[in-house]
């Protein structure tokens, strides 16, 4: 019988031992965090047979984990469950206790919600036992006091109210069945909010033999946050340096062992449902808007940059211009950074160029190479190369190296003079080594850092991927260099009389040179080995440009002054009989500034792009915004220095030629608002309208004699109508007939003369009409 038994006990040991292998914490080994809030985990660890591993996470993660949770066994297992505890939220639960209490109630309102049940009261000496009727509070008086007191009302079993008041002594048992239960899962639930907020997650796995396990799945994480650090250069050529870090904040329910970290500069869409409980509708919490800080802040993109940073021509060997010549400009390291072709008169021009050294190349058909290398490329002021093609070929080059200035090696040969032990290991004390600190040893050390993480672009978005794993234990925070390069910067101040500021601001033009994407974050200024100020910027982009204010300038005083102009014509077009007056009415604006200190100060003045205005004069702005343009302006030490803006707005008059009348062409003329040649033309036109209007007139006047003949003849015929057949009556009869048949003559006459008026007239009329049409001048004043 045992032999029996044997054989099926021992084929179904397997199966036991599988069945009964305990849980394990799954590890997390790659971490991708997001600037939204979300990060990306994945976890990969072995399971042998039937094993379940868990995950830890709270209940805001969880909700986030069922929405994107990916389970994969890699070696032809499969997953048969995943598990985690739902709870009903806390109030769902109470309703289901059938207990009218709140999660905050008071010894009253208990009372209350247990009436009807059956209770033993104690109060004192006196016990009473029966069933709950109510709880009453009634107020009462004396000895000029006020009190309320609450009485406690219940019906023994032989049917007696029987009523007590609720002083500190009394006390109360429950004597229903099944009530005590209900009041301690009533407690239970109300003190749910001191638990740990722990949700395990519980993975089943089904197979044979040892198999790997992959899970991924997004979760809610703190936001990580960059932050700089740029170091001005303490010495002459030596380039500033931009040190980026990241905080990185674990609060997740485990620790990071050695994981592979990312860290995004964007912000994939994301958003919270509650899966994991009921689902309720419920508004957005959108925060309320926070006020503007004057200092610091991030200035406005450019939009439109000021001259070209470098232009010149391109010539062949007698000094002619060659156009359709391919010129390029190349950095320190080689690469491309610009190109441009050369127009009809040989001309070129880069508008946009990273600071610092750069070499330029030309070739066209026909002619060899040209080669200028060293241009110092500063955006202080815009360089000229000129470059000649010879004769030749294209393999052939002619290379001509710019004026570079010299590199200082003081500090690298100071860095070196460090005690060395007789093991040849170098020996440090650190008081030792800081009194004996020589100029340059920082500057160096800080050069020669390495930044800890890869950066690369995502489409959109841009990832810093740390180089080696790292340790973050939960409920712990990092700082991790994200960012160590050189990078463009020039030290200016910038003003802007709309800040509401007294004194211009220090600032950094930073021209992002690094090819990286420098993350939005705070900043710290390191100049001369101190710190000088921070600041705010958001993300720039590489080969972007932007402006970002650090500290006060309280070495520059500025003060603005504002003069508007009369309104001045500057010019004047007659176009199809309409006179068009071009004037412009001027507004300087004069921004003026003291520089108290030892060295120059490059300022850059904000002012105010305004609709309908144009520069004047031959002052050009930088670079320009959507809202400002931004001049530059450099102030020699304890000097005053002014800027003048002169701008224009234009204001347009029309005139009908011909309703000008000559009154205002002598107005015109003493406006100097038209010169001898619109004069001239302007007087032909108002004599031919006087030729029109005399054969008006005298057209008028005919026409004015016709009605009163008319008149007259109507009268004749009403005196004739009266006459009676006497002899003296004949007579006038006679004397009135002839008068009419004399004004006949005269109205056919007249009929004759207006006909003839007005074919002259409209023969004349014609003739202005073709004089109007045909004046065309477009005079400028």
């Amino acid at each position: 019988m045992l032999s029996r038994i044997a054989p099926t006990f021992l084929a179904l040991v397997p199966l036991l031992l599988a069945a009964q292998e305990p849980q394990q914490q799954l590890p997390v080994k790659r971490i991708v965090l997001y600037k939204n809030g979300i990060g990306y985990f994945e976890h990969l660890g072995s399971v042998r047979g039937q094993q379940d591993v868990n995950i830890s996470f709270s209940s805001g993660q969880l909700n986030d984990v069922l929405k994107s949770l990916t389970v994969l066994d890699l070696n032809g297992g499969r997953i048969s469950n995943v598990s985690y505890p739902s709870t009903a939220p806390a109030g769902r639960q109470l309703d289901g206790l059938r207990l009218p209490l709140g999660d905050k109630a008071s010894l009253t309102e208990f009372l209350a919600a247990l009436r009807g049940a059956r209770i033993e009261v104690r109060t004192g000496a006196s016990v009473l036992t029966g069933r709950l009727l109510s709880v009453d509070r009634k107020t009462r008086t004396g000895g000029g006091t006020t009190l309320e007191i609450d009485y406690l009302s219940l019906i023994s079993d032989t049917g007696e109210v029987r009523t007590t008041e609720l002083n500190p002594a009394f006390s109360v048992r429950l004597l229903e069945k099944g009530l005590a239960g209900k009041v301690q899962r009533y407690l239970d639930l109300a003190g749910l909010g001191r638990e740990d907020d722990s949700r395990r997650m519980v993975i089943s796995t089904e197979g044979t033999g040892e198999r790997s396990l992959f899970v991924s799945y997004i979760s809610e994480v703190p936001i990580w946050k960059a932050t700089y650090r740029i170091v001005l250069g303490s010495k002459a050529g030596q380039s500033p340096l931009v040190q980026g870090w990241a905080i990185v904040d674990n609060t997740v329910g485990q620790d990071w062992e050695k994981v592979e970290l990312s860290l995004v500069a964007g912000a994939p869409q994301s958003f919270i449902q509650n899966l994991s409980q009921p689902y309720y509708s419920r508004r957005p919490m959108v925060p309320l808007p926070q006020s503007a800080l004057v200092t610091p802040q991030t200035y406005e993109a450019t939009l439109r940059p000021g001259g070209p940073m470098l232009a010149g021509t391109v010539t062949d060997p007698t000094g002619s211009p060659i156009a359709g010549a391919m010129v390029e400009a190349f950095d320190a390291a080689g690469g491309v950074v610009a190109q441009a072709t050369t127009d009809a008169n040989g001309k070129y021009q880069f508008q946009t160029l990273p600071e610092g050294p750069a070499r330029l190349e030309a070739q066209a058909p026909g002619f060899s190479r040209a080669v200028i290398n060293g241009i110092a490329i500063s955006n202080a002021a815009p360089v000229k190369r000129d470059l000649r093609l010879d004769v030749g070929s294209a393999a052939e080059a002619l290379t001509v190296t710019a004026s570079a200035p010299s590199i200082q090696t003081s500090a690298s040969q100071a860095a070196n003079k460090l005690k060395m032990r007789p093991n040849g290991v170098r020996e440090f004390n650190a008081l030792e080594q800081f009194s004996k600190l020589q100029p340059g040893m920082v500057d160096q050390a800080r050069a020669q850092g390495q930044s800890a993480a890869l950066a690369q672009e995502l489409g959109d978005l841009f990832e810093y991927k740390l180089k080696e794993p790292v340790t973050i234990a939960k409920n712990s925070s990092a700082l991790v260099p994200i960012v160590q390069s050189p990078v463009s910067v020039e030290k200016v101040s910038i003003w802007n009389e709309q800040s509401g500021v007294s004194r211009p601001l220090r600032a950094l033009w930073i021209d992002n040179t690094t090819g990286l994407t420098l993350d939005g974050g705070t900043f710290s200024v390191i100049e001369a080995e101190a710190f000088a100020g921070e600041g705010i910027f958001e993300a720039i982009r590489p080969a972007e440009k932007r402006l970002v204010s650090y500290a006060t300038d309280l070495a520059v005083n500025a003060s603005t002054r504002n003069a508007t102009g009369q309104q001045r014509v500057t010019r004047v077009r007659i176009a199809k009989g309409i006179m068009t007056a071009e004037a412009e009415l001027r507004e300087t604006k004069t921004y003026t500034f003291r520089n108290e200190d030892s060295t120059p100060r490059t300022i850059i003045v904000e002012h105010p792009v305004r609709a309908g205005y144009e520069l004047r004069g031959e002052l050009r702005a930088v670079e320009s915004t959507d809202a400002w343009q931004r001049f530059r302006l450099v102030v020699q030490p304890k000097q005053t220095g002014s800027l003048v803006v002169e701008e224009a707005r234009r204001l347009d008059t029309t005139y009908a030629l011909t309703n000008l009348p000559s009154e205002q062409v002598d107005l015109f003329l003493s406006q100097k608002s038209i010169d001898k040649t619109v004069e001239a033309a302007l007087r032909r036109i108002l004599a031919q309208k006087d030729v029109v209007g005399a054969i008006q007139a005298k057209a008028d006047a005919l026409e004015e004699e016709s009605r009163g003949i008319f008149d007259d003849q109507q009268r004749l015929r009403e005196n004739m109508k009266a006459l009676k057949g006497s002899a003296e009556e004949k007579a006038l009869l006679q004397r009135y007939t002839r008068q009419r048949n004399d004004q006949e003559d005269r109205l056919e006459s007249l009929k004759k003369e207006i006909k003839q008026l007005e074919s002259r007239q409209a023969t004349e009329q014609a003739k202005l009409d073709q004089m109007v049409l045909e004046l065309s001048p477009d005079v400028r004043l």
